[in-house]
C-alpha cells in the first residue's frame, strides 16, 4: 500500500494540468469473501472551481446517477448509507487532497459489483464520474489453467490470491501434489493498476496416468480462520496409449462373432474397424464393437482397430480364422494319352484348417499325402497299368470332399502268354489273346493253305470275344494228315493282332493237352481195374454157390444175369463220362466251343494235320451171350433154366 501514497501526488500533478472532471479507480479489483478490500481512488475537477465549504464525496453502488437512487456506500457529509454497508465502509483518502480511496470490511458476495464516486464541491459543483471500479468477491482462489494440457509437455499452474486488504496478507499452498513427478513451486507478487495479487506457480510434467486426478490450491490468512480452497481435475490430452481388441480366434463358417475394440485416449478417439482397405465401422467413443453374422471364408483375415484423436494414432490387429470343410477339389479333366507319356495331375482345393490331399487310383493309394491346398502327382512314362479312375480326396477335421477323372492309356497290342494251340479230343484248338487300346483285332493265318481267317470268314469255326482292352480269338481245326518225327501232329497257325498303334504276327506253338492224356491213361487203368473186380466178384459168388449145393461147377452161373449186366454197363458209361469230362476241362475254351459248334460239330482238315488220328480208349465190358442150357448141369432147378457166360472182350 505504500506505493499508493507515492503514486497519488504524482497523479494529482499530472491531472491538475488538464483541469477537467476526471477520476482514476482500478477497473477491476478482487477480494476474498469475509476479508476487506481497498479501492484506490483519485479525482480531478476544473481548476477554476473553488470548493464551497470543503470538498465532499459520495460512493454509489451499481448506478452513477442519484436520481436513480442507487445504494449509498459511503457519504462524507453524513453517516447515512445503505443497510448492507453500515459499519463496513471507511474513507481512507483525504478529499481535500483529491484522494477518494475507500475501505470496505467484511465483504460478502452481495458486495460484488460496480462502484462509482461522486465529487461534491458545494453549490452546483457536484459531479458523478462515469468511470467505475468493479469489485469481485471470491469465495475460492483462482487457478490459471491452460486451455490445453498435453501429456509429456511441461505444465505450469498458477494460483492467485488478491492482496488488497492492508490488514491481512494471504498465503498460498498446493494440495494433492504428492503423486506428481518432480513438482516445482514458485511464489510471486503482482501489481496491476494499484491492485495487488499474490501468486504461486506449480510446474510439473503430466502423464496420461494423471488425467482426471485432483489437484488443489489453498489460500489462508495467518492468525485467522479464513481458509479458501479450490480443486481442479486435470484434463490431460494424450494420444491413444492402448488399443485393446479380442484375441485372435477361430469360428466356424456360418456362425456369428463380435469383435471388440477399446481405446485409451483423451479426448476420445475416432475408432474405426478396418478389413484390409475397407472401413467396416467407425464411431467417436471409448469403445466400438463390430458384429459379423453368418461368417464366410471370405471374411477370414486380419481385422485392425484404429484409434485417432488428433494427438496421435494407434492400432491393434487380430486374425479371424474361419474354419470350414474342404471344397470340392479342382482336378484335371478326363484324358486319353499314349503309352510312354508323362503326366502332371493337379488337385487344388480350399479348406480351413488346410486339408490333406490324397491321390487314389481305382481306390488304391498312389503318390504321397500332401498337407496343402495344392497337390501335383507326376507320372513318368505312363504304362497301360496307369489306365483307370483317379480320385483326389481332400480331408480336414470338419469334413471331406473328392473329385474324380479318368485316364485312358492307348497302346499297341501285346500278345498274352496264354496264346497257343492245344490238342483236344476233336482235333486242335488254337487260342490267340492280345491286349491293347483300342481293342486289337485278331486274325488267324494258315500258311499251308494260304488262308486268312477273320470275323468275315464263315468257313472255319472262328470265335472272337472282347473284354475291356483284351481281345480273344479262337479256331478249332480237325486234322487228318501227317505227323512229325516225334509222333505228334504238325500245326502251322499264325495269329495276327493289330490296332491303331501297331500290328504283329506270331506263330502259335502246339502244346499237348496234359489233362486229356491223363484222362486217357486213368480211364484205361480204371477200366481194367473194374473188369478185374467184376470177374473176381462173379467167381466169388459162384464159388460160394458151389459150396452150398455140394456140387462142383466149372462155370459160373448167375442167378440174376440182368442185375450184373446193369451194374457193369453203368460202370462203363460212367467211365466214358469221366474221360469226356477230363477232356473238356483240359481246354480253356471248350465250353465256348460246345456253345458254338455243338458236341459233334464239323471241323476242317488243315494241311499236314490230315494224318492226325484220334486215339481210342480200350474199355473192359461184360457181354452176356444168349441164354442157353448148361451142359451137364443137374440136381438143381428145372431143365428150362437159362444161363449166361461171362467173357472178357
Amino acid at each position: 500500500m505504500w506505493c499508493l501514497e507515492l503514486l497519488l501526488p504524482l497523479l494529482l500533478i499530472i491531472n491538475d494540468a488538464r483541469c477537467q472532471w476526471n477520476v482514476w479507480v482500478p477497473r477491476d479489483i478482487s477480494a476474498m469473501t469475509n476479508s476487506c478490500v481497498v479501492i484506490p481512488c483519485t479525482f480531478m475537477y476544473p481548476s477554476g472551481i473553488r470548493p464551497y465549504r470543503g470538498t465532499h464525496g459520495i460512493w454509489y453502488f451499481g448506478q452513477p446517477y442519484p436520481q436513480l437512487f442507487p445504494p449509498v456506500v459511503f457519504k462524507s457529509r453524513t453517516d447515512v448509507v445503505h443497510e448492507s454497508y453500515k459499519g463496513r465502509t471507511k474513507l481512507l483518502g483525504d478529499l481535500n487532497q483529491r484522494n477518494c480511496t475507500l475501505l470496505i470490511n467484511n465483504i460478502g458476495a452481495e458486495h460484488s459489483g460496480k462502484y462509482y464516486f461522486r465529487a461534491d464541491l458545494g453549490g452546483a459543483n457536484m459531479y458523478t464520474y462515469p468511470d467505475f471500479s468493479e469489485l469481485k468477491v471470491l469465495d475460492q482462489p483462482n487457478i490459471d489453467v491452460p486451455e490445453e494440457i498435453v501429456s509429456d509437455v511441461s505444465l505450469e499452474l498458477t494460483c492467485y490470491a488478491p492482496d488488497n486488504c492492508p490488514e491481512m496478507t494471504p498465503e498460498i499452498q498446493w494440495m494433492y501434489i504428492d503423486y506428481l513427478p518432480d513438482p516445482e513451486i514458485s511464489a510471486d507478487f503482482l501489481e496491476d493498476g494499484n491492485t495487488a495479487v499474490l501468486s504461486s506457480t506449480l510446474t510439473f510434467t503430466p502423464r496420461p496416468m494423471h488425467n482426471g486426478q485432483l489437484l488443489g490450491c489453498r489460500v489462508y490468512y495467518p492468525n485467522t480462520t479464513l481458509v479458501y480452497e479450490r480443486l481442479i481435475s486435470l484434463d490431460i490430452k494424450y494420444s491413444p496409449r492402448s488399443v485393446w481388441v479380442n484375441v485372435s480366434s477361430e469360428v466356424m463358417e456360418g456362425s456369428s462373432v463380435m469383435l471388440h475394440c477399446e481405446v485409451d485416449s483423451n479426448p476420445p478417439s475416432r475408432i474405426s474397424w478396418m478389413f484390409g482397405d475397407q472401413e467396416l465401422l467407425w464411431d467417436t467413443a471409448s469403445n466400438v464393437s463390430l458384429s459379423l453374422d453368418d461368417v464366410t471364408p471370405a471374411q477370414e483375415g486380419i481385422y485392425t482397430c484404429y484409434g485417432d484423436n488428433g494427438y496421435g494414432i494407434m492400432n491393434t490387429s487380430l486374425y479371424l480364422a474361419v474354419n470350414y470343410p474342404p471344397r470340392e477339389p479342382v482336378v484335371n479333366d478326363s484324358m486319353t494319352i499314349l503309352e510312354g507319356s508323362t503326366l502332371a495331375l493337379h488337385c487344388s482345393t480350399q479348406g480351413s484348417p488346410a486339408p490333406t490331399l490324397t491321390w487314389l487310383k481305382d481306390g488304391e493309394l498312389v503318390g504321397t499325402i500332401t498337407a496343402d491346398e495344392l497337390s501335383v502327382l507326376e507320372i513318368v512314362e505312363v504304362t497301360p497299368q496307369g489306365d483307370g479312375q483317379y480320385r483326389c480326396l481332400a480331408e480336414n477335421e470338419h469334413g471331406r470332399a473328392s473329385s474324380s477323372f479318368n485316364i485312358t492309356v492307348e497302346y499297341a497290342p501285346v500278345l498274352l502268354e496264354e496264346s497257343k494251340c492245344t490238342v483236344v479230343r476233336e482235333g486242335v484248338q488254337c487260342v490267340c489273346i492280345a491286349t491293347g487300346n483300342p481293342e486289337p483285332t485278331i486274325e488267324f493265318y494258315l500258311p499251308d493253305v494260304n488262308v486268312t481267317i477273320n470275323e468275315t470268314d464263315g468257313r472255319y469255326n472262328f470265335y472272337t470275344h472282347t473284354d475291356g482292352h483284351t481281345s480273344t480269338g479262337m479256331i478249332k481245326l480237325r486234322e487228318k494228315g501227317e505227323r512229325v518225327d516225334n509222333g505228334g501232329p504238325a500245326v502251322n497257325v499264325h495269329c495276327s493282332f493289330f490296332n491303331t498303334y501297331g500290328r504283329e504276327s506270331v506263330q502259335l506253338e502246339l502244346q499237348q493237352e496234359k489233362k486229356y492224356m491223363m484222362a486217357v491213361i486213368v480211364g484205361t487203368i480204371g477200366g481194367v481195374a473194374v473188369i478185374a473186380f467184376i470177374i473176381a466178384a462173379v467167381r466169388y459168388v459162384g464159388h460160394n454157390n458151389k459150396k452150398e449145393n455140394g456140387t462142383p461147377r466149372q462155370d459160373v452161373v448167375l442167378e440174376n444175369p440182368a442185375l450184373y449186366y446193369s451194374a457193369v454197363k453203368k460202370d462203363k458209361q460212367n467211365l466214358r463220362k469221366k474221360v469226356l469230362k477230363t477232356e473238356l476241362l483240359g481246354s480253356k475254351f471248350n465250353s465256348i466251343l460246345e456253345e458254338t459248334t455243338g458236341e459233334d460239330g464239323d471241323y476242317q482238315p488243315v494241311g499236314s494235320l490230315a494224318g492226325l488220328e484220334r486215339q481210342e480208349l480200350n474199355y473192359a465190358a461184360l457181354e452176356f451171350i444168349g441164354a442157353r442150357s448148361r451142359e451137364g448141369a443137374s440136381g438143381r432147378g428145372d431143365d428150362d433154366s437159362n444161363y449166361t457166360e461171362i467173357k472178357a472182350k
